[in-house]
């Protein structure tokens, strides 16, 4: 009951919010015009109701805000002072509706999105100035994120909106976006960088420069190696892949990373993408959310044109043509 009467009231205020707005506007309209037959002409009220009105506001605000002066209506000097204010306060009203018209039509808004730091420099970096051209209402806020785990919580927690993540959890939905290779880099003068592809065994016994286990690029050479029972010689590790890419250019390794970290080219090195029993090592890359949570209307047309500016390049692309095709992955992803 207690809930129920709170409610009452706050829908009480509410319509009492609106029914001074209307009288707000019958009173400048009237002020303007001169006339409340015009300002209810123009207001499409009929005149007894905007007379009411108009009454109801001066009984609010217990002043006169009229006198009749011949066939005019004139505002009193009470009337005069809150005229302006009343105008203000309309046009703040007037900004409110267009702010909410906005958001419900997914004119405006922010879209929370979640992305490697990599992802984020070699591909959002290139892709939101196009955006922001095509949605200028609509703000991005970038969340840097490593592990498909956390971000699938991020996700079903609606911490954020959409993630780009690899297409390997059927937990969430999403459309695919492109395939990232894991490859080997070395500086030109190495015997291996004249080969078009490399399996892992040809780079096990290299002195070889990782990243971290929690990177996905490692996490697929790890695995690969496993498949191949070749344990690697591992010379350095570290959570940088434009470290490991400066160091492979003063011949201190081989450096594995993903095919996004080498989008620009570089004389002193060359990049190899690795193989195992010749498929691609790798994964593809989707732009993800949780089905079960209603996602903002600008996240469709967000997603729509990532996938449209997808398909005219992508980090690393011209790398992955001596590559064998990743397979697209099943499930949840179109």
């Amino acid at each position: 009951m207690r809930l129920m009467h709170f409610l009452l009231i706050i829908h009480a205020g509410i319509e009492r919010f609106f029914m001074n707005l209307r009288a707000l506007r019958m009173f400048v309209a009237t002020a303007e015009t001169g006339s409340l037959g015009q300002a209810s002409t123009r207001l499409n009220v009929s005149q007894p109701a905007a007379s009411r009105q108009i009454s109801a506001l001066e009984a609010e605000f217990g002043v006169p805000l009229f006198h009749r002066v011949g066939r005019r209506l004139q505002v009193t000097s009470a009337g005069e002072r809150l005229l302006q204010q009343s105008q203000n306060l309309l046009a703040s009203a007037d900004l409110l509706a267009d702010e909410a018209h906005a958001l419900k039509e997914g004119r405006r808004g922010t879209l929370r999105v979640s992305a490697t730091a990599q992802l984020i420099a070699a591909y959002l970096t290139s892709f939101l100035p196009h955006y922001r051209r095509r949605a200028p209402g609509i703000e991005v806020e970038l969340i840097e994120r490593d592990g498909v785990n956390r971000q699938r919580n991020q996700l079903q927690r609606a911490e954020i909106d959409v993630a780009i993540m690899p297409a390997t959890d059927t937990s969430v939905t999403g459309r695919l976006l492109f395939p990232i290779h894991t490859i080997a880099v070395m500086a030109r003068t190495h015997p291996l960088s004249r080969r078009a592809v490399l399996d892992i065994t040809d780079v096990a016994n290299e002195p070889l420069m990782l990243l971290r286990g929690e990177f996905v690029a490692r996490a697929s050479f790890d695995a690969g190696c496993e498949i191949a029972q070749v344990i690697p010689r591992v010379r350095f590790e570290c959570s940088s892949a434009h470290t490991l890419i400066e160091l492979a250019g003063v011949e201190h390794g081989v450096a594995i990373v993903a095919s996004i970290a080498m989008n620009e080219r570089n004389e002193r090195l060359c990049a190899v993408p690795l193989v195992l029993r010749g498929a691609s090592i790798g994964q593809w890359q989707a732009i993800c959310w949780d089905p079960r949570r209603s996602a903002p209307p600008f996240a469709k047309v967000f997603v729509n044109e990532l996938v449209s500016y997808t398909r005219r390049g992508f980090p690393g692309q011209k790398l992955l043509r001596r590559a064998p095709s990743l397979s697209k992955p099943a499930g949840p992803f179109k």
